[in-house]
């Protein structure tokens, strides 16, 4: 088929311009398609390592319900091992020390709650560290229980925090510590909280008075009034 003038310039420039670039485009579309492929790997990969955790996980919880310790550390050891940077090994760790502290295996519930406070997010950053000084009150490592205490928490655990610290000052009998302890456990908590009543318990039994209520101030100003 014969070529117009015209045309043959086009298909000209379009060879010299194919020559030139050629090779840049294939290698680009070669580097673009095995990209979206990785990362359709990547994610099925991803899904797939999912699926796995969540059935060691659900294995792991009916184990928690038998009261089988044994299987719950090798299990939590599992996904721990195998899933590493997903959500349900830190899940698995506060578990497994959960089980290990009730079986009085205190080395084994402080290991798997520094392990999920070093890798979990901030809110199982909190839970793991609360734990953790917890433990090791029970052991008497009353000063690195408050240095845990003392550390980063997200703001919804203030008073869980303090009502520990007091817990922890109580044992070194330090109660003008323990009483303000307890008095900012107790500001922080919603009046209705259910272990408000047990912090108000400690809090009078080393000599602390509970703080009124601003309510109950401000109700009793205006029955003083009238």
């Amino acid at each position: 088929m014969a070529y117009d003038h015209q045309e043959q310039e086009q298909l000209d420039s379009f060879k010299a311009f194919w020559s030139q670039y050629g090779n840049i485009i294939i290698w680009v579309l070669i580097l673009a398609l095995g990209s979206y492929a990785g990362w359709n790997y990547w994610k099925t990969h991803q899904r797939n390592k999912s699926v796995e955790a969540s059935a060691l996980y659900d294995e792991l919880q009916t184990s928690l319900l038998a009261n089988d310790n044994a299987k719950v550390q090798r299990v939590a050891g599992d996904i721990r091992a195998k899933y590493e940077s997903s959500a349900y090994a830190t899940m698995a760790a506060l578990a497994a020390a959960k089980t290990a502290f009730e079986a009085n295996d205190l080395k084994t519930a402080k290991t798997h709650l520094q392990w999920a406070a070093e890798h979990g997010n901030d809110e199982y950053k909190s839970i793991a560290n609360l734990r953790l000084a917890g433990v090791l009150l029970d052991e008497k490592a009353f000063d690195e229980a408050l240095k845990v205490l003392n550390g980063k928490f997200l703001p919804q655990f203030t008073s869980e925090v303090n009502d520990r610290k007091g817990d922890v000052l109580v044992a070194q009998n330090k109660l003008n510590e323990a009483r303000a302890a307890y008095v900012a456990a107790i500001a922080a908590m919603d009046p209705n909280a259910p272990g408000r009543q047990l912090v108000q318990i400690k809090l009078e039994a080393i000599g602390g008075t509970v703080p009124a209520d601003k309510k109950s101030e401000a109700a009793a100003e205006q029955k003083a009034a009238a």
